[in-house]
């Protein structure tokens, strides 16, 4: 099964560089020329090229307004809550309401009111 390479533009270039979304430009490359010194091209290259992307993505106004644009954060926490069960047991007085109304659907409703026949 084929893998795909890391990709040039990270997912959030504020973690890769370990920086809050509210970093300065100054912060921006303080944090990138400290992780250039720790992560080398010739030893982690993969890494290196991770945290040169975020840094091109961050390092104009126009390039941090885009990624705050397409940068998906995900939705808050539903709160805990129990789902309300149907209440599948059979209770006495149920039994009891059926029993009255099949009993009085047998009943016949003609027997109690008709019409009544009128002299000829």
């Amino acid at each position: 099964m084929p893998t795909d390479p890391p990709g040039p533009s990270p997912a959030n270039p504020y973690a890769v560089l370990g920086l809050e979304r509210r970093a300065s430009e100054d912060e921006i490359k303080r944090a990138y020329f400290r992780l250039v010194r720790e992560y080398s091209p010739e030893r982690e290259p993969e890494k290196f090229q991770e945290i040169r992307a975020a840094y091109e993505e961050l390092r104009t106004p126009e390039g941090r307004a885009r990624a705050e644009l397409f940068m998906l954060q995900p939705p808050p926490d539903l709160p805990k809550r129990r789902r309300s069960k149907p209440d599948l047991s059979v209770h006495p007085e149920d039994i009891i309401n059926l029993a009255r109304e099949l009993a009085l659907a047998q009943l016949s409703l003609h027997e109690d009111f008709h019409e009544p026949e009128l002299p000829k």
